[in-house]
């Protein structure tokens, strides 16, 4: 059983680092370069889509690696996997604190409901999912770090 929690727990962090990645990198900036308010509308639909599966990711991800950490407190690699857990933490205050109040506004823009600064609120999510995704991918070094 123990195998099989590591596993799974570090294939689902690393999708889960993925889609954020991904969001981060590629999908974000090919709706900045869309004409008009194109991006406005791709990104206010993926606010609601990813805002509404992405809490019970990233809580899944953190019971998963707190169920880790118990059952092999004394194994190799704890240490490495509590701090993994604690990065983890850290990515949902992250996101509490600072990126789900931008996300529940940008979710009910329209293109005539939007503010005159949507573009400066989304680059400043951005920023703020960059650290987010640093912290993310440090935590899944660490879990692949642990596996082997």
């Amino acid at each position: 059983m123990p195998n099989a929690l590591e596993v799974f727990t570090t294939v689902a962090v690393g999708v889960m680092v993925g889609v954020e990645f991904s969001v981060a990198f590629f999908v974000n900036p090919i709706l900045d370069g869309l004409p008009g308010d194109s991006g406005l509308r791709g990104r206010a639909h993926g606010a609601r889509l990813l805002g509404a599966v992405m809490p019970f990711w990233y809580i899944g991800s953190i019971v998963l690696a707190a169920l880790w950490a118990a059952i092999g407190w004394h194994g190799h690699g704890a240490a490495l996997v509590v701090t993994a857990t604690g990065l983890l933490v850290l990515s949902i205050v992250m996101s509490i604190l600072l990126l789900v109040p931008i996300n529940d506004r940008v979710k009910t823009w329209t293109a005539e409901g939007a503010p005159a600064d949507w573009r400066q609120q989304m680059h400043r999510w951005d920023r703020f999912h960059h650290v987010r995704v640093a912290v993310i991918v440090a935590a899944f070094t660490l879990l692949v770090t642990a596996l082997v």
